[in-house]
């Protein structure tokens, strides 16, 4: 054999060993596959970023194994909605395959991963799902055990086995039994809608509901106005109270001189209604103080709900800010991540009012709760110290 064919012959013999080292790794090692799959899809973005080579990972990933199906639920961990769509698409195709073929799922792999709650809340549900499906028990016996689970489906779907086994209750005459159970799926509840009917359930059985406390909204304030804002010129304006709160001092107003007024909503939804504190003032700006007492720092929402033009200062630090009037008005309607400090914060609002003459203009309003990332009422210090409710 001359030099030229020894060296072609190494080259493949070294080729062919390569390929062959290659795929046996493959076969040994398939979690790498679900991997690198799995990373090309969490790489896909909203602008269309690698949408060709989540195509191709999603076409591989959907013909994997039913027995690595909560490996292909744990890529959700951290992806974005785009990314988690493509997962979830696939692991409902691998579910899909493999029943259709007549073989079972994974399930005491699908219930570990649901009960850990680490996992997204969207994976766990897709778990739930399927297990549901292939698994009679499953919804009995799971369920009842996710009242407080940080998945607001999974919860939600716990409340409402709760209220539905207190509205039978209810119907065989257990009154007693059925109050607890309502009770149970109010503290639960975290979706507004479920939190209002089992409320006007529990009002209608004579139950004292304290629904500010459960939504933890702010109910006292300092109030003052009207500074102007004729042309809404006075959004982006910084009047006094922007630079430094003195609940002492009286400042030059829209034709008036006007000063600081303690308030407190006795409104069940935290609402302070500014026409009817302040008066009814159009093109006007209007600001609401308030401290809220942490016993630690520590991560909240703030949840704001206002038909008008609003800011929001923490500490002196603005963190929201929608010059939008008249649009709509909900709970939860901005929401923005803060931190708070350990003892005394500072909370200041700023509600614009524009000078519309319409009916359905005249609202000049705003709620504010403050929350952990699910919903839960996180409540100033001095708040805990007065429970009165029975529901508290």
């Amino acid at each position: 054999m001359n030099r030229c064919h020894q060296f072609r012959f190494f080259v493949t013999a070294t080729f062919l060993a390569g390929f062959v080292t290659t795929a046996a790794a493959q076969k040994s090692s398939p979690d790498n596959a679900v991997a690198s799959h799995l990373q090309a899809l969490q790489a896909v973005g909203k602008k269309g970023e690698g949408h060709r080579a989540a195509t191709a990972a999603w076409k591989h990933l959907s013909q994997t194994d039913a027995t690595q199906i909560t490996e292909v639920l744990a890529g959700m961990d951290g992806a974005n909605e785009l990314a988690t769509n493509w997962i979830r698409a696939a692991v409902d195709a691998i579910a899909e395959r493999q029943l259709r073929s007549g073989g079972k799922l994974p399930t005491d792999s699908l219930e570990e991963f649901l009960i850990d709650t680490k996992h997204a809340p969207r994976a766990r549900r897709a778990a739930y799902e399927w297990l549901r499906r292939v698994d009679a028990s499953a919804e009995g016996r799971l369920i009842p055990e996710l009242m407080n689970d940080p998945s607001a489906e999974l919860r939600r779907d716990a409340v409402e086995m709760t209220t539905n086994n207190a509205a039978e209750l209810l119907q065989t005459e257990k009154k007693e039994d059925a109050i607890l159970a309502y009770r149970s799926a109010f503290r639960a509840a975290r979706d507004i809608d479920q939190i209002q009917d089992i409320a006007d359930t529990l009002k209608d059985l004579e139950q004292t509901v304290n629904l500010p406390r459960h939504f933890g909204f702010l109910l006292n304030w300092h109030l003052i106005a009207p500074f102007d804002n004729s042309g809404m010129s006075g959004f982006d304006s910084v009047y006094p109270p922007e630079e430094k709160v003195d609940l002492q001092a009286e400042y030059q107003g829209k034709g008036e001189v006007t000063t600081w007024a303690p308030h407190t909503t006795d409104d069940e939804f935290g609402t302070v209604d500014l026409n009817a504190t302040l008066g009814k003032i159009k093109g006007a700006i209007a600001y609401a103080y308030t401290e809220f007492s942490s016993a630690e720092s520590r991560n909240v929402d703030l949840r704001l709900g206002c038909i008008n033009g609003n800011k929001i200062w923490l500490n002196g630090e603005l963190v929201m800010s929608n010059h939008v009037y008249h649009a709509s008005t909900a709970i939860d309607q901005y929401k923005v991540k803060v931190k708070l400090k350990k003892g005394s914060n500072a909370i200041l609002v700023k509600i614009a009012q524009n000078e519309q003459e319409e009916g359905w203009a005249q609202r000049w309003q705003f709620q504010l709760r403050v929350c952990d990332q699910y919903g839960t009422a996180v409540l100033s210090t001095d708040r805990e110290k007065n429970k009165t409710a029975l529901l508290d």
